[in-house]
């Protein structure tokens, strides 16, 4: 029988960013993300910077956890999400924070692409 339990305190690896942060854990075949950024962090210029891109390239689905966060589509629309919202967002955004409240997500799928291509920050 298999059984195995993991937590975000004990990540296989962590990118840090200027307002930001991102924790992997493998777990069997998935790759899980928490992503936790500080208010007034905002992907364009606090990772996109690194990268030379302005809108992210990477899909997501996940789930909020806490805070507030508005994604901007390349071709105009937008949405605000909050805890307990269920989110999947192609390709071509730009994410903020907002509010005075750190925002913390979930990652399902996306995870280990957005950390690989962020090109940002220090590794642990």
């Amino acid at each position: 029988m298999h059984l195995k339990l993991r937590r975000f305190d004990e990540p296989d690896k962590t990118t840090l960013f200027h307002l930001g942060r991102v924790d992997l854990v493998q777990l069997g075949n998935l790759t899980l993300g928490r992503a936790c950024y500080e208010p007034g962090w905002r992907w364009s210029t606090h990772v996109g910077t690194a990268t030379g891109e302005r809108w992210c390239q990477t899909a997501h689905v996940g789930i909020v956890l806490s805070g507030r966060n508005r994604v901007e589509m390349q071709d105009g629309r937008a949405v605000e999400m909050g805890p307990g919202d269920i989110f999947d967002i192609g390709p071509g955004h730009d994410s903020l924070v907002i509010g005075d409240e750190p925002y913390e997500s979930l990652h399902l799928v996306g995870a280990e692409h957005y950390v690989r291509s962020s090109g940002a920050g220090a590794e642990d």
